[in-house]
């Protein structure tokens, strides 16, 4: 961040463009993970397992995979997570993607496991 007040930086990220906020999308990954790519955070996508580490009691500790991403207001929507609304219809509940640790990647992308796993190797 360019400057140290704290509105300045908020209206920084919240008028970010969407390829700057997909960057800002990322979350800490379990231990096995971190120690199988070398590295301690990853960007959340479709179809990666995720536990929810904080939030309301009902919401924490779960552990479900990633069903969509929305890069604008930097939440995921997690497999069974649901608020009631007024009339009674379920609809998803975006949780934040830094109150996610990532537990399983959805590996059909290799660029992102080639681009996870050069850190590993160049520590080497």
């Amino acid at each position: 961040m360019a400057s140290s007040k704290a509105r300045v930086q908020r209206k920084t990220q919240a008028n970010a463009p969407l390829h700057v906020k997909r960057k800002m999308l990322s979350a800490h990954l379990s231990n096995e993970l971190r120690s199988q790519y070398g590295v301690r955070t990853a960007r959340v996508c479709k179809g990666d397992t995720v536990a929810i580490i904080r939030g309301d009691e009902d919401v924490r500790g779960t552990e479900a995979k990633v069903l969509e991403v929305f890069v604008n207001t930097g939440r995921v929507s997690v497999e069974g997570v649901t608020i009631n609304q007024a009339d009674g219809t379920a609809i998803v509940r975006p949780i934040h993607a830094s109150n996610l640790i990532i537990t399983k990647l959805n590996t059909e992308d290799q660029w992102r496991i080639d681009s996870l796993s050069k850190k590993k190797e160049a520590e080497q």
